[in-house]
């Protein structure tokens, strides 16, 4: 990209602002900052730090501060523009800012390309000579073995590889400290794990997983006649790994970058662990009675009719499209066992319904079936309930709204929440609600659906609100 080599380019920083006189950043100024104790990395002034006393912080990636009080130099990384340099091939050495006898300077070599192959380790804070000739600093996000990021601000604000020309390493500091001793522990773990040793006791039967699931599962079809493997493992199923240097019985996490394992520790022997699968795997094997789970048969047309009745009651509109538009149930073979089914729409995926009796799956596509209805059913106007501060819960009511639908049904939409999270709920309200003769009969029926103590807006604040009775209909 640039003509000189960045293997034996060195960048000397030399105009140092010290924190100590307080001489201070610009608001959101990208800096190089040496520490107190002498180690280097980099961050975007914000004058308002979060401590007591101090003159502020320096942001430098997602939850990642530097107080003032831990900084003692700091040199600008905006505004540079080096493609000049870099494009002399003779390049070797660049002077940011002049060198001056009583000055405080900085060197930094032994830069190194990702588009050579060269990677920096997973968390590592580093100094950049970005694609575009400025300068930069971010910690080091790896994706794969081939790919990653440099994360330079809040909310994962990244560069990019192909950002990024150069990359040499800064300090090291306590998350990269972290990682590098998760790294050791995982190399020793590795280590010990590559002849695990095998109790007797525990492991009589051997180290197959499936006998002791076998076993198991012989006991539990005593009580149980329809039990299965499929069944017992409907719950996070246990395995046979090697742990810290032995083999143990263990359920396994692997969501998480290293696989986080969870020892069994009830036992010391093999039946005493047959034992604890049968009751581990119990109340699975328990709700899948197949003369509860399928009462009505193996045809979903029967459970879906009978979902589709109840709603009507109230949501007169809905049909049958709306429904399949929304969601498709279906009655299929999962490894051997019969299951109930929701197919994801546009896709081959599905996911198995938890429901131990027929009736549970009925309630299923019941719910299913009104935020179908109500997806279906457009607005054709509304009215915002006016409220001061309302506290819920510990949460703030943000919105209180009433819609009216195309067929003329209401719905409530209620939204709360604090800094950092929040929720919604939408509320359809039915027929009978409106077959109260007053608003203030409405009302008490009403709040049977929205209770004011759980939502917000009580009896007193609504019946108050004669714009809210007259687009009632009261």
């Amino acid at each position: 990209m640039f003509a000189c080599d960045h293997k034996t380019l060195t960048l000397s920083f030399n105009v140092f602002h010290s924190m100590e006189k307080e001489d201070l950043p610009e608001y959101g100024e990208f800096c190089l900052l040496e520490l107190t104790d002498g180690r280097y990395t980099g961050g975007a002034w914000s004058p308002s730090g979060k401590e007591e006393g101090t003159l502020g912080e320096f942001i430098r990636g997602t939850a990642e501060t530097v107080s003032s009080d831990d900084v003692a130099w700091w040199h600008s990384l905006s505004g540079y523009d080096l493609t000049e340099c870099l494009e002399d091939e003779e390049m070797g050495w660049i002077n940011l800012g002049p060198e001056t006898e009583d000055g405080h300077s900085a060197a930094f070599e032994g830069f190194l390309s990702t588009a050579d192959g060269a990677f920096p380790k997973s968390e590592q804070y580093c100094l950049l000579i970005l694609a575009n000739g400025g300068l930069g600093a971010g910690r080091w996000e790896k994706w794969d073995e081939k790919e990653g990021s440099f994360i330079w601000a809040p909310a994962l604000a990244s560069y990019d590889m192909d950002e990024v020309w150069a990359w040499t390493p800064l300090s090291s500091d306590e998350i990269f400290a972290a990682e590098e001793e998760e790294e050791e522990e995982r190399q020793r773990e590795e280590e010990l794990n590559r002849h695990p040793s095998v109790d007797p006791a525990l492991f009589a039967y051997g180290t197959d997983i499936g006998v002791y699931y076998d076993k198991a599962l012989e006991k539990l079809c005593a009580e149980y006649p329809w039990a299965t493997l499929t069944q017992m493992k409907k719950k996070t199923p246990w395995e046979v790994v090697p742990l810290h240097g032995k083999t143990v019985f263990a359920q396994v996490d692997r969501s998480w970058q290293t696989p986080v394992i969870h020892e069994w520790t009830e036992g010391k022997t093999a039946d005493e662990f047959i034992a604890f699968l049968c009751e581990y795997a119990r109340e699975a094997v328990k709700n899948a009675n197949p003369a509860e789970k399928f009462r009505y048969g193996r045809d979903i047309e029967v459970y879906l009719q009978r979902a589709m009745e109840a709603v009507r009651k109230d949501y007169r509109w809905l049909t049958r499209p709306m429904l399949d538009a929304y969601c498709r149930y279906e009655i299929r073979q999962v490894d051997g066992d019969w299951e109930f089914v929701q197919a994801y729409l546009g896709s081959d995926d599905f996911s198995v319904c938890d429901c131990a009796t027929a009736e549970q799956l009925v309630e299923m596509i019941v719910h299913d079936a009104q935020e179908a209805a109500l997806r279906a059913n457009p607005v054709t106007d509304e009215y915002a309930v006016p409220f001061g501060r309302v506290e819920v819960h510990g949460w703030y009511l943000e919105h209180y709204i009433f819609y009216r639908l195309q067929t003329g049904d209401v719905k409530v939409s209620v939204q709360a929440g604090d800094r950092v999270t929040g929720g919604t709920r939408v509320f359809f309200i039915p027929p009978d609600c409106f077959e109260a003769d007053s608003y203030d009969a409405f009302l008490d029926r009403y709040l049977t659906i929205v209770p004011g103590e759980a939502f917000g807006l009580g009896k007193e604040e609504l019946l108050a609100d004669k714009q809210l009775q007259h687009f009632l209909g009261y």
